[in-house]
């Protein structure tokens, strides 16, 4: 079987096969040993570069012993593999980690996302991402700080010693939406400066006075991701959609382009948000509640 292009769902499949793989305890050579198969066979499954039957998913996953719900769920990527772009509906309740992105950050060569309304994940402070969270009356509040602690852990990839190269832009409306408080809001914003300087991140803000703009359509978050095609990621209140098109990833990059060419460029960016950070520290100091919001 020729080698093509893994899909987002052949990634998740090969990501899901590596688990159960690697709970069994088990290395590749020895699946390869187990089933007869040469190395490089279980190498492209599990790399998404190669589409595995029904037959050879199952004999693979009866061999690490996995059973019930997750047996289902990759016995049907198996079935979906070759489909581009994913819709995922998941209901009220968001799962504690989305993996399917969390797994395409940490391959990301570059990452580059727009935001109108909040501050981008990667970028939150702990006291921001509760409020956030917590704003949200439809999470448990028993999951909050599982939430909190995912969303955190994920910034560990822009510390990595070969982080990828990231754009954020933020619409202005970001910065004066005053998100857990004054206090809360200024730490976040500090964040921002403090974050901003790092070589491989550009953080640029989109002036509220330009009006109009070519990312009115909404958030989102496009991925360059190694050894595989761009994505696109958007999310909804109980929906996420992966777009992976050459037609889509063209008119997300051509909205970039156009913000590329409005936004403030990154000092001017950070003067903004040095002085929003100062107005909101010195409301901060004569609110009735010092302590930390949210």
């Amino acid at each position: 079987m020729e080698d093509r292009a893994p899909t987002i769902r052949s990634r998740e499949l090969g990501e899901g096969l590596r688990q159960a793989m690697t709970y069994a305890g088990y290395h590749a050579s020895e699946i390869a040993r187990l089933l007869d198969w040469s190395p490089s066979r279980v190498s492209r499954l599990l790399s998404g570069k190669r589409g595995g039957t029904g037959y050879d998913v199952s004999a693979f996953l009866a061999v690490c012993g996995v059973k019930g719900a997750e047996r289902d769920r990759l016995m049907a990527l198996t079935v979906d593999q070759d489909k581009k772009g994913w819709f995922q509906q998941h209901g009220p309740v968001l799962p504690k980690q989305v993996r399917t992105l969390i797994d395409h950050e940490s391959m990301a060569l570059s990452i580059s996302d727009f935001q109108t309304v909040v501050v981008p994940g990667l970028l939150q402070t702990g006291d921001y991402a509760r409020a956030v969270i917590d704003g949200n009356r439809r999470v448990p509040v028993d999951e909050i700080d599982d939430r909190v602690a995912a969303r955190l852990a994920r910034q560990s990839l822009l510390s990595r010693r070969q982080a990828p190269a990231c754009a954020f832009f933020l619409h202005e409306f970001v910065l004066r939406t005053p998100v857990g408080g004054p206090i809360v809001m200024s730490d976040q914003l500090h964040h921002l400066l403090r974050v901003a300087i790092r070589p491989h991140i550009a953080l640029r803000v989109l002036p509220a006075h330009v009006g109009a703009h070519a990312g009115m359509s909404g958030p989102f978050t496009l991925l360059d991701v190694k050894e595989f095609k761009p994505i696109v990621y958007l999310e909804s209140e109980t929906s996420s959609l992966f777009l992976e098109l050459p037609v889509e990833i063209d008119a997300y990059r051509n909205i970039l382009a156009t913000l590329e060419d409005t936004a403030l460029d990154e000092g001017q960016s950070r003067e903004l948000i040095a002085s929003v950070a100062t107005e909101l520290y010195a409301d901060g100091e004569s609110d009735d509640h010092p302590g930390r919001a949210g």
